[in-house]
């Protein structure tokens, strides 16, 4: 049963949905069904950390970052909250990082090499949801580590 794809998606779109068809190969409805037990659901986060990690430059500056600034925690003697409250934060900029990536791509395959002011809105939106989280993480990591980090240097 061949999919009709609306003339409302993008050109770019319908190209890779009719090219599917014209191979012979069925598109699936419902491809979130792909996933039929819990070991492929974890692969495939796993392909899509490692896809991050790998393409990303600012995604591995993030885990370097996090690592080095978890490293202080430990070293200074951080509580357990405080070192949970570093994780979270390090976290959420690591995911919208990985959001960014995810919504960049969907972006490009709707619209392939054109412009569209709409695709640079959602693209700068989440490029400065990584930007705000990033410096929030920041903010909260100075707060958390220098007074510690003070009194361990005597100043």
């Amino acid at each position: 049963m061949p999919m009709l794809v609306p003339e409302e998606h993008p050109p770019a779109l319908r190209e890779v949905i009719g090219d599917g068809q014209r191979r012979g190969r069925r598109l699936r409805v419902g491809a979130w069904k792909v996933a039929g037990d819990l070991p492929a659901s974890f692969r495939y986060a796993a392909q899509g950390l490692a896809y991050g990690f790998a393409s990303q430059r600012n995604f591995r500056i993030h885990v370097f970052t996090g690592a080095v600034v978890f490293g202080m925690g430990l070293w200074l003697g951080l509580a357990a909250d405080r070192l949970a409250v570093l994780v979270l934060t390090v976290a959420a900029v690591l995911v919208l990082e990985l959001l960014n990536t995810a919504t960049e791509a969907v972006v490009d395959l709707a619209i392939g090499r054109q412009f569209h002011p709409l695709a640079r809105v959602a693209k700068d939106c989440a490029a400065a949801a990584v930007l705000v989280a990033a410096l929030s993480s920041l903010l909260i990591a100075l707060l958390l580590l220098v007074p510690p980090l003070m009194l361990r240097l005597g100043v």
